[in-house]
């Protein structure tokens, strides 16, 4: 694998929703610079750089204060990329790491050092060759305090990942509400299912992101708007919000950023839900202390 990829638009527009102020886009990754923080040999795509001075210039473009960056699972286990743009941030960005299950408590002390505040379990069978379920839960119970397990993963697998994630002994954030079938509605049997897990504690979490991976239908995201809606309206005390930049795997359907922010009002419609989406809620989780 020798061909790297570009993934995120060059010239996003300006949105037409302008965030409030101190709002947070708590999803979103940084990729090297190559030269400086080697992707992993394991990695399932080799992306063009998109370091932390693009990160926080497209920040500033679209109107937000903080960023909080999930380790990409291009990096593998190896957080030094996001850990360096934290450290670039001036205080601005928190992280999501992804570790070794056999990591040490000394090492999980530095990554709370470095602004980390949780790990990132990912069960894409196209992105991760090994998800050990096991070993998983055992990092889990060794998290800092204040720390939560995020967790990727396709709705079909939902039902079998539930005595796995129902043994976890932290809050749990769900990347993009488990990719639901966007186009059954907001009554489809994917979204059923995930508020039922929802229901099953009150310390899940979930970000009402990706409408362009999520609905087929393109770019205004209609089905993804409709059927997420309801979702952030009910569990508005729960849901998180982020741009998914630079878009990993979406080299052939790059959104524009600026049409993403402008999803926020059609999914949030008052002031006050977007102030819980974009403030509240990430700084609970990730700037609590």
């Amino acid at each position: 694998m020798t061909d790297r990829i570009v993934s995120w638009h060059g010239n996003p527009s300006k949105p037409r929703y302008t965030p409030p102020a101190g709002a947070i886009d708590a999803h979103c990754h940084v990729f090297g610079p190559m030269a400086q923080f080697p992707f992993s040999a394991k990695a399932k795509y080799l992306p063009e750089d998109a370091g932390p001075d693009m990160l926080f210039a497209l920040r500033d473009h679209l109107g937000f204060d903080k960023n909080v960056i999930v380790q990409a699972s291009c990096h593998g286990t190896d957080n030094a990329a996001t850990l360096d743009a934290i450290a670039k941030s001036n205080g601005k960005a928190r992280g999501v790491a992804v570790v070794d299950p056999a990591i040490s408590e000394s090492e999980l002390a530095a990554l709370h050092q470095g602004g980390i505040r949780g790990i990132r379990f990912n069960f894409l069978k196209r992105l991760v060759d090994d998800a050990p379920k096991d070993k998983f839960l055992e990092v889990a119970k060794r998290l800092p305090g204040g720390w939560h397990v995020v967790i990727y993963f396709e709705a079909d697998i939902l039902e079998e990942l539930r005595p796995f994630m129902d043994a976890i002994p932290v809050p749990l954030v769900i990347d993009h509400m488990g990719r639901p079938d966007v186009t059954q509605g907001p009554d489809g049997a994917d979204m059923k299912a995930f508020r039922r897990f929802l229901d099953s504690r009150p310390d899940i979490w979930f970000k009402a992101t990706c409408p362009d991976r999520l609905d087929p239908s393109g770019d205004p995201w209609n089905a993804f708007a409709e059927a997420v809606a309801p979702l952030v309206a009910d569990y508005q005390d729960r849901v998180l919000w982020g741009t998914d930049w630079p878009h990993p795997n979406m080299q052939d359907a790059i959104p524009d950023d600026g049409h993403l922010v402008d999803m926020i009002p059609r999914i949030a419609p008052t002031a006050d839900l977007q102030r819980k989406l974009l403030i509240d809620n990430p700084t609970r989780l990730y700037w609590a202390d």
